[in-house]
């Protein structure tokens, strides 16, 4: 089956709600933006930029925070039918938590192990 996309642009949506809005594509290239729907993501609250690069039903796009803490993500991944499988990590310098139960949040200095969060989403496309 081919189900190589005409194009990469539009929005896609995933099981949690956030967007990746991509707004073009070509020659391999992606551009566009990306708003998580979580709150307790380094990217909460925020619209950020995303660029990345297109191959077939293979797609990449990074971006980084537009404030602080600095965070940096990369999400790669397959189309597969309507659904776009993409693998993503961040990795923050920093996070905002709460020391211990009860407590105030406050910034803290990620440990290297504490530092990169990896996982998966599946997005499908709403345009």
């Amino acid at each position: 089956m081919d189900d190589t996309p005409n194009t990469w642009t539009g929005n896609w949506i995933n099981e949690y709600g956030s967007l990746l809005r991509i707004t073009d594509a070509r020659d391999g290239h992606v551009e566009g933006t990306f708003t998580t729907a979580l709150d307790d993501s380094s990217f909460a609250r925020t619209t950020v930029p995303v660029t990345g690069l297109s191959k077939g039903r293979a797609l990449h796009v990074a971006f980084v925070t537009a404030g602080e803490p600095a965070a940096i993500a990369s999400f790669t991944g397959l189309l597969r039918a309507d659904l776009l499988h993409l693998a993503w990590h961040v990795v923050s310098d920093r996070a905002v938590k709460s020391p211990r139960p009860g407590a105030a949040p406050v910034e803290i200095e990620l440990p290297w192990a504490h530092a990169v969060l990896a996982n998966t989403d599946t997005f499908r496309r709403q345009d």
